[in-house]
């Protein structure tokens, strides 16, 4: 996943109005961003996961087993990364997410 550079790696106070600007609702605002953000924390672990996968080995004996560099790296990297939470966020305000609501769905069907 690539780093998105207006993503704040740090927390930042939010404005709550800007939240129910496209559902309305404080609280489904905040379940859409929570979905999104778990999305994103899957899609994240499974990267990080492939790539030290790469690195994976069947040793059992602690002697054998040492420090590779670029493991060290790709982990570093994926530390530095923004919280899906904080990528959700922006997603959401930005309005990059599509959502459908129940009420949406029967009203469709």
């Amino acid at each position: 996943m690539k780093a998105p550079n207006n993503v704040p790696a740090s927390i930042v106070t939010r404005n709550m109005s800007d939240f129910t600007a496209e559902t309305g609702n404080v609280y489904e605002s905040l379940a859409i961003i929570s979905k999104r953000a778990n999305q994103i924390s899957v899609k994240l672990k499974e990267e990080l996961n492939g790539k030290l996968a790469e690195f994976a080995t069947t040793v059992d004996n602690l002697e054998e087993v040492f420090e590779n560099r670029e493991q060290i790296e790709i982990s570093k990297h994926y530390e530095r990364l923004p919280k899906p939470t904080n990528l959700a966020v922006e997603e959401f305000l930005e309005g990059k997410i599509h959502f459908r609501t129940p009420a949406e769905e029967e009203a469709k069907g």
